[in-house]
């Protein structure tokens, strides 16, 4: 209420100074056909300024406005990768079917174009591997719930609503580590429910996998630098390393 009378207040002070302006013109000039001649000029314009400025305007102030808060959540994604995502991913990669595969279609190159992101993006939303026989349940159990607190920092972030693949990266992360944490013993899972966890893992893999394409995507454009590093630590090169060779 108080926001609406003040607009109102506004608006009233500005017709106020825009109607003295045109008597102090009529009482110097005595010139009325003027005054009418640019007031219905001025009035046929401001459809036209109104579209101007409150459509083009705004939207271009709104993009950009969203360019800032994704590079605000690509800084979040990095260091998510940074202290989650790339040990994760090592961890996984150890212990999936066919990892030569995997590593061969996901292998980033400084060579890539988008052409080859949206061919790496289509083999992980095709590709579920068969099992995780061969990982440490307890070990990754241990390593999600001692990274609790900092994914719970990055979830509070409000701007997560504009990435919505990170959140459901985030979310299938949180999932698994209570799905590890809620059994009392990792060690002799019965085959049903092992299958499940299975199903929880390859989950959060794809999401993984997804968004550390996307982010890479991003480095390159924006922070070549940057790309150069992760090129040479990615959890999908054959022998991840930072030296330079």
């Amino acid at each position: 209420m108080k926001n609406r009378l003040s607009l109102i207040a506004i608006a009233a002070v500005f017709a106020a100074i825009s109607i003295s302006i045109y008597i102090i013109h009529y009482l110097i000039f005595h010139d009325p056909h003027h005054i009418f001649i640019f007031l219905i000029g001025d009035i046929a314009f401001l459809p036209l300024e109104v579209l101007l400025v409150g459509i083009v305007v705004e939207r271009i102030m709104a993009r950009r406005e969203k360019e800032e808060k994704l590079q605000k959540l690509n800084m979040v994604v990095g260091a998510y990768f940074s202290e989650v995502g790339r040990p994760l991913s090592n961890m996984l990669l150890t212990a999936i079917d066919n990892r030569e595969m995997v590593i061969d279609k996901l292998h980033i190159t400084s060579s890539w174009q988008t052409v080859d992101y949206k061919k790496a993006r289509l083999f992980v939303e095709n590709y579920k591997p068969t099992s995780f026989d061969n990982i440490n349940l307890q070990k990754l159990c241990d390593f999600l719930v001692a990274k609790r607190a900092f994914m719970l920092r990055l979830i509070e972030n409000p701007n997560l609503l504009e990435h919505e693949k990170f959140t459901d990266l985030l979310l299938a992360s949180f999932h698994l580590m209570e799905e590890l944490e809620t059994r009392p013993d990792l060690s002799n899972l019965p085959y049903s429910d092992r299958n499940h966890i299975d199903n929880d893992i390859s989950r959060a893999f794809k999401y993984l996998a997804i968004e550390w394409l996307d982010y890479m995507q991003h480095l390159k454009v924006s922070y070549p630098f940057l790309y150069s590093h992760y090129l040479r630590i990615s959890p999908y090169q054959p022998r991840p390393s930072a030296i330079v060779e």
